[in-house]
């Protein structure tokens, strides 16, 4: 599945009220232990049970299941952002900042990976680029994205290429100066995670730089959350995995001035190690 990831912010990682729950002996060992890491409360670590690599949902029903959860999430700003949606402005903030600061050779044409209803493309992307092309899985987001990325005051032609696809599947046809992608890597096995690395890999201009803004565990686990089929990884499995498709990290930075109780959430930008 890869439906933008953004819901997470309210759905996993609010802050809860961990008090009760420490002053019993839980009934259920491994869902407590998702309570007291999603609300990123310094706990204990999580039994092996609730690792990705553990999980006994096949991939197709993985999947599935994180495709009907945003199947039934509404088309808005609000809705991509699970209520949240007053960060918004704070999350553009930090990203335009990153982007300064690693300085993207080219301005033609940009790929917003997961894009929702296109949030990131209509404030990031756009007025940085001439064209941005968007991948969404679910229709009524892409469909969203179109009408929501091409007002007047947006500008015409800025929106290119829809692709209707899961990121699991999709390989991009043609060459950006940037790909970006921010909540929605979760949905992605390990496996399948690397793999989309690799073929992203295929879509850069020379010297362009594959970016991703994701939320990471604070624990060393990979966290499962059954409601919406995804996972909160470390920052290490994704630097292990970056590395494993043939990246180097160029650039590493922690989103600031999120509300307190949220996960950490980090940005990473990428380019493929030089052929010698």
């Amino acid at each position: 599945m890869t439906t933008t990831l953004e819901a997470q912010l309210l759905d996993k990682l609010q802050v809860m009220d961990d008090t009760k729950d420490n002053a019993q002996q839980p009934a259920n060992q491994e869902e407590t232990a998702l309570t007291l890491c999603e609300s990123n409360i310094k706990a204990p670590s999580p039994p092996p049970t609730v690792s990705v690599a553990k999980t006994s949902a096949p991939e197709p029903e993985f999947y599935n299941k994180a495709q009907k959860y945003w199947s039934e999430v509404p088309a808005t700003v609000n809705g991509m952002l699970g209520g949240l949606g007053y960060i918004s402005a704070i999350d553009i903030q930090g990203s335009n900042v990153f982007l300064r600061e690693i300085r993207v050779p080219g301005n033609k044409l940009a790929l917003d990976c997961g894009a929702g209803i296109g949030r990131v493309t209509r404030n990031l992307l756009i007025p940085r680029f001439s064209c941005v092309d968007l991948v969404e899985q679910d229709a009524a987001f892409a469909e969203k994205a179109r009408e929501y990325c091409g007002t007047e005051d947006v500008g015409p032609g800025k929106v290119g290429q829809i692709y209707n696809v899961g990121l699991q599947k999709f390989a991009p046809s043609q060459q950006y100066d940037l790909i970006w992608s921010q909540w929605v890597l979760g949905h992605l096995t390990d496996r399948d995670l690397v793999a989309f690395f690799r073929r992203i890999k295929q879509g850069l201009a020379p010297g362009a730089f594959f970016c991703l803004k994701e939320n990471v565990s604070s624990s060393k686990q990979a966290i499962l959350d059954k409601e919406d089929s995804s996972v909160t990884r470390p920052l290490d499995s994704y630097e292990r995995f970056i590395k494993e498709a043939g990246f180097r990290i160029v650039r590493k930075v922690k989103q600031q001035n999120f509300p307190k109780g949220l996960f950490p959430v980090y940005m990473i930008a990428c380019k493929p190690v030089s052929k010698v």
